[in-house]
C-alpha cells in the first residue's frame, strides 16, 4: 500500500504541531509560582500572591516586634508554629497588617506574659497559644469570628477573658486546663459552646450564657469544680454529655428551649439540691444526674408530655419507667405496681438508701440501677423480671439476694465486688452469664431449688447447694410447666425422699380438695402428671404434705 502526501497535508501537519506547542507555552505560564523561602533578619519568610508569611524565627528572644512589611510587601501571617517553643519570648508585636495567625504558632511560649491581637486578625489556627502557661493577659479582638481548637488550652494564669461579639463558635477544648480562669465574658454572637472548651477550668467562679448560644458540647464546663450556679438561657436546645459533670453547682436555671440533656451531664454535681425540668425537654440522657449526692428532688413542668415527677422521683409520662430517684431522698423506697421498668442508673450511688420493695410487673432493671448503692444489705428481684443489666448491683452492700424464676440472663459484672454478699437464692434455672456476675464475692454461695436446670457444683466461681424451702413448691415455668401430650404436669421441689400429696379442685371460687397422688421427691424433685385434667371444665393444684 502506498500513501501520498502533497505538500498541502505537510503544511496542515505542521500548523497542528505549533498549536500544540503554544499550548503548552500557556498551560506552563498558568502553574502557580513556586514558594520561595528567604530571610530577614531573625526571621524566616515565604512570598505568594505578593505577600509575606513569616515562616519561622530564629532569634534570641525577648522583645519582639513583627516587621509590617518586608522588601515593600505587606506581612499578612504567622504561620503555623512559627514562635513554637520560643521559651526566650517575653514580648512580641504584632503589626496591623497580620491578618491570620497559624496553628500552633506561639505555643509552648511559656514565658510570654500578654498577647494583643490587632484589629486586623480575622482567624486564630488551632492551639495558637496553647500552653503560654504565663500568659497573664490576653485581648482577642472584634474581627476574629471564630475561636479554635485548643487556642489558649492549657494557659494556667490565664485569669480571665473576654470573648468578643463577633465570635460565633468557641471551639473544642478552647481554653481547656486554664486552671487559673476565674471569669469569662462570653460575647452576645456565640451560637456554640464547643466539646472540653472549658474543661478543667477549676476555678471558674462566674460566666454568663448569652442568649444566642444554642448547644453547649460534650464536657463544655466539665471539672469547673468552683462553678456553683449557671442559667441557661432559652435559646439553648441542647446541654451536651458531661456538659457539667463534676461542678460546684448549687443551683441551676434550664431554659424552655432545652430539648436534649446529654448522659452525664451534671453528673458528680455533688452539691446540686433540686432541678426542675421545664416542658421542652424530651430527652434525658443515662445517669444524667450521677452521684448528686445532695440531690432530693427532681420536678417537671406539669406540661410535660415526656417525663414526669411523683414526689421528687423522675419517670416517664406514663410512670411505668423509674428513670431517676434523686440520691438524697429518704433511705426506704417501695416501687409503685404500675412501673414495668428501672432504667438504667436509676437508683445508682443511693448510698443513703437502705430498703427497696421492687413489686411483681417489673420486667427489667437497667443498667448500673443499683450500683454503688452502699447501704442497701438485701433485695428480691421478682418472678417477673427478665432482665438486670450489666453492674446492676455491683459494688452494693447486698449480703443476701434473692432472684426470680424469669431471669434468663445476668449482665455483665451484675453483682460484682458485692463483698458481704453470703447468699445468692435463684428461683429458676441457671441464667446465661456475660463476663463476671460475682467476681470478688468470696463469701458468696449460690442456692438453687431441686428440679431447676443448669446447675453445677459451681456458678461463676462460687460454690452451688440446694435451697429448700420450708413447703414444697410448684416449679411454674419451663417447658415441663403446663399441658403435655399426655396430661397436665409439673415439677414439684422441696426435700429430698420427702413426701408430697397432689390435691386438685374443680373449683376454684370455693375449692373443695381432693387428692390426686403422693409424690416421694427423689433428689429433692419429682415430677407430677395429671392425664385425666381434660375431663373437667377447670382444675386447680396445690400441694401438701402428709
Amino acid at each position: 500500500m502506498t500513501t501520498t502526501m502533497t505538500k498541502g497535508n505537510i503544511i496542515d501537519i505542521l500548523a497542528v504541531s505549533r498549536l500544540s506547542l503554544i499550548s503548552m507555552v500557556l498551560l506552563l505560564s498558568s502553574l502557580p509560582t513556586p514558594v520561595r523561602a528567604d530571610t530577614f533578619g531573625d526571621f524566616t519568610y515565604t512570598t505568594n500572591n505578593s505577600s509575606i508569611t513569616i515562616t519561622e524565627y530564629n532569634g534570641p528572644g525577648g522583645n519582639v516586634t513583627i516587621p509590617e512589611t518586608i522588601g515593600g510587601l505587606p506581612v499578612i501571617r504567622i504561620g503555623d508554629r512559627a514562635f513554637d517553643s520560643c521559651t526566650s519570648l517575653t514580648n512580641v508585636t504584632i503589626p496591623d497588617s497580620v491578618s491570620s495567625i497559624g496553628p500552633n504558632a506561639f505555643a509552648w511560649c511559656k514565658n510570654l506574659p500578654s498577647i494583643t491581637i490587632p484589629n486586623s486578625v480575622t482567624n486564630i489556627g488551632n492551639s495558637a497559644f496553647d500552653s503560654c502557661i504565663s500568659l497573664t493577659n490576653v485581648a482577642i479582638p472584634d474581627s476574629v469570628s471564630s475561636i479554635g481548637y485548643g487556642v489558649f488550652a492549657n494557659c494556667k494564669n490565664l485569669p480571665g477573658v473576654t470573648i468578643p461579639n463577633s465570635v460565633t463558635n468557641i471551639g473544642t477544648q478552647a481554653f481547656l486546663f486554664c486552671t487559673g480562669l476565674t471569669n469569662v465574658i462570653i460575647g452576645s454572637g456565640v451560637i456554640t459552646i464547643g466539646s472540653e472548651s472549658f474543661y478543667g477550668c477549676i476555678r471558674l467562679t462566674d460566666t454568663t450564657i448569652p442568649n444566642s448560644v444554642t448547644t453547649i458540647g460534650d464536657y463544655a464546663f466539665s471539672g469547673c469544680s468552683s462553678l456553683s450556679s449557671i442559667t441557661i438561657p432559652n435559646s439553648v436546645t441542647r446541654i451536651g454529655n458531661y456538659a457539667f459533670n463534676n461542678c460546684g453547682l448549687t443551683g441551676i436555671t434550664l431554659g424552655n428551649s432545652v430539648t436534649n440533656i446529654g448522659s452525664y451531664a451534671f453528673g458528680w454535681c455533688y452539691s446540686l439540691p433540686s432541678i426542675s425540668l421545664p416542658a421542652s425537654v424530651t430527652s434525658v440522657g443515662n445517669l444524667a444526674f450521677n452521684q448528686c449526692r445532695s440531690l432530693s428532688a427532681i420536678s417537671v413542668d406539669v406540661s410535660n408530655a415526656v417525663f414526669c415527677s411523683v414526689d421528687g422521683v423522675l419517670f416517664d409520662y406514663s410512670g411505668t419507667t423509674l428513670l431517676v430517684y434523686p440520691p438524697a431522698k429518704a433511705d426506704r423506697y417501695t416501687i409503685s405496681n404500675n412501673v414495668t421498668r428501672i432504667g438504667d442508673g436509676a437508683f445508682n450511688y443511693c448510698t443513703s438508701l437502705t430498703s427497696i420493695t421492687i413489686p411483681e410487673g417489673v420486667t427489667t432493671i437497667g443498667n448500673v440501677a443499683f450500683n454503688e448503692c452502699t447501704r442497701l444489705t438485701s433485695v428480691t428481684i421478682p418472678n417477673s423480671v427478665t432482665n438486670i443489666g450489666h453492674s446492676a448491683f455491683a459494688y452494693s452492700a447486698l449480703t443476701n439476694v434473692t432472684i426470680g424464676s424469669s431471669v434468663t440472663r445476668l449482665g455483665n459484672n451484675a453483682f460484682d465486688f458485692c463483698e458481704n454478699l453470703v447468699d445468692v437464692y435463684f428461683r429458676g434455672n441457671a441464667p446465661s452469664l456475660g463476663s463476671g456476675g460475682f467476681f470478688s464475692d468470696d463469701k458468696a454461695t449460690i442456692y438453687y431449688l431441686p428440679g431447676t436446670t443448669g446447675w453445677a457444683t459451681t456458678f461463676n466461681g462460687r460454690p452451688t447447694s440446694k435451697w429448700v424451702l420450708p413447703n414444697p413448691v410448684i416449679l411454674n415455668f419451663g417447658p415441663s410447666f403446663g399441658v403435655q401430650t399426655n396430661g397436665f404436669g409439673f415439677t414439684i421441689s422441696w426435700a429430698t425422699n420427702a413426701p408430697v400429696i397432689v390435691e386438685a379442685s374443680t373449683n376454684p371460687a370455693t375449692p373443695s380438695w381432693s387428692p390426686v397422688t403422693t409424690n416421694t421427691l427423689s433428689e429433692g424433685t419429682a415430677y407430677f402428671r395429671d392425664a385425666e385434667w381434660a375431663n373437667y371444665p377447670s382444675r386447680i393444684y396445690r400441694l401438701r404434705t402428709p
